[in-house]
């Protein structure tokens, strides 16, 4: 896979021709940081035991889509890093809307991007030692029988070729634009980032149903993000603000 942006932006490029969690190899590799230094990116595009959030499993066809994971070291401080796979989503919804002008690109909080209200990304962080690793998973080349779900989409099924080297290099440059400028100003409402997401957010406005933990479902209107990137969800005229680690799904109701 010849991808000369990608790595004119990324500290360290490796390209797998398959792997089983590209999270889990980078997690790996991290525990030398000289040769994995902050925005060291893994990828292939074939894997194998991929997973997403609360441990589901992630598989595709090989040469299907790309698994993308990043390593961050130049983080944010404790209390903003919740904001890093908004950030990703944002990112990544960013370098999709530049190959699909025509179509509507958002993000589903806390981890999807959509086109067309279908997904087509899905991310996941994970904290290591001194470090984050963002994953995430695009359908490029995807066909519609190889869609895991009705609600999926990829570049192919909206009839075009994925530019997946041009894709990759905005995505980096944006997170790494974003992450920075949390990092500096220390909250994401002052640094821009909780604007460009909330700029983003297409469950911003819906009435949701959320399922939680111990089978605790909440239903009401998602009506913003608050400083700390938790959704802020009315029901009964009390809002409550939702984390993203509290949540099994969030759906529309």
């Amino acid at each position: 896979m010849d991808l000369p942006l990608t790595a004119a932006v990324a500290a360290h490029l490796e390209v797998l021709n398959d792997a089983g969690s590209t999270n889990e190899i980078l997690s790996e590799r991290a525990r030398e940081p000289l040769s994995t230094p902050h925005l060291s990116v893994l990828l292939t595009g074939n894997q194998t035991a991929g997973r997403g959030r609360l441990g589901r499993s992630w598989t595709a066809a090989p040469g299907a889509s790309l698994a993308v994971s990043v390593l961050l070291r130049r983080l944010p401080s404790p209390s903003a890093r919740g904001w890093i796979p908004l950030a990703a989503g944002a990112a990544m919804a960013n370098a999709i809307a530049e190959q699909l002008p025509d179509h509507e690109v958002a993000v589903k909080w806390p981890n999807d991007v959509l086109v067309d209200g279908r997904k087509i990304c899905g991310i996941l962080a994970q904290a290591t030692q001194d470090a984050v690793i963002v994953g995430t998973g695009v359908n490029t080349a995807m066909t519609e029988s190889q869609l895991p779900v009705p609600t999926a989409t990829s570049f192919a099924v909206l009839g075009t070729r994925a530019d997946s080297d041009r894709l990759l290099a905005a995505y980096l440059r944006e997170l790494d634009r974003l992450l920075v400028e949390l990092a500096a100003v220390g909250d994401a409402v002052s640094s821009g980032l909780h604007d460009a997401v909330s700029r983003r957010c297409a469950t911003i406005g819906l009435d949701v149903r959320v399922s939680l933990p111990g089978d605790s479902v909440l239903v009401g209107r998602a009506t913003a993000l608050d400083d700390d990137g938790r959704l802020l969800v009315l029901a009964g005229g009390v809002e409550t603000a939702i984390s993203a680690g509290d949540v099994v799904h969030v759906r529309p109701a």
